[in-house]
């Protein structure tokens, strides 16, 4: 790899991971608050937002594979919201039906795509890779990305819930290949985390790049792989 981060020519396929690399979650106990509030006349303190999101987001990472079609996700998405009305204080809790408790927690996920993202993917499609997002997610990442606008700007999405195994685990790398078709010496893997996205790409014989955003310049965290700090790096 180039110090730069630039793509080699050698390299036919980049995969992306998705939550961190392409899209941001955006402070989703912020709009927890205003949902509450705007739909159902609910106050509810920041604090007490971010601590209920805490337990739901940690109830999600551990069970995000169930999400495996639209009737699983649906189901994993109630039991997410179960998750957070229990941590609710109590006089804010009565005051939600289970399903409002879902549709507060949908209306709370809101993503975007970071502004680097759709350039880059612009410009690696305009030189011919292969691009395919691996990331631990449910079924519902193909709609994320069309919303925030970069579904078309991929040829394929390849989750953890749709493999069964989530990374670093090599099977979801090897899913990723079956779509690009090229082989693991000529793939590149560009991701924000050193275990998931680092070590689990160079186990299945990927190249690796790490993306560490809104680090200042320096050495990198990660002696096995070159660091960029934006998605911009790819095309320098």
């Amino acid at each position: 790899m180039k110090p730069s981060g630039e793509v080699p020519r050698e390299i036919e396929a980049v995969l992306l991971d998705g939550l961190g690399t392409l899209v941001a979650l955006q402070a989703p106990a912020a709009a927890l608050v205003e949902a509450l509030r705007d739909s159902h006349a609910v106050e509810l303190s920041l604090a007490d937002a971010e601590r209920a999101f805490g337990a739901e987001i940690a109830y999600y990472r551990a069970h995000h594979r169930e999400g495996r079609d639209r009737d699983s996700l649906r189901e994993l998405r109630h039991r997410c919201a179960r998750v957070l009305r229990a941590q609710l204080p109590p006089a804010v809790a009565s005051e939600l039906s289970p399903n409002q408790a879902t549709e507060a927690l949908l209306c709370a996920l809101r993503f975007a795509a970071y502004p680097d993202a759709h350039g880059a993917l612009a410009g690696l499609r305009a030189r011919g890779l292969a691009l395919v997002v691996v990331s631990n997610w449910d079924a519902s990442l193909p709609a994320v990305l069309r919303d925030v606008g970069l579904e078309g700007m991929v040829d394929g999405v390849v989750t953890s819930a749709e493999v069964g195994h989530e990374k670093p685990a090599r099977e979801i790398f090897a899913a990723a290949l079956s779509l690009t078709g090229t082989p693991p010496r000529r793939t590149l893997h560009v991701g924000d985390s050193i275990e998931h996205d680092v070590e689990g790409a160079r186990a299945a014989g990927i190249r690796a790049l790490l993306l560490r955003r809104g680090e200042a310049d320096g050495e990198s965290p990660y002696r096995g792989a070159p660091t960029i700090r934006s998605l911009g790096e790819l095309l320098a």
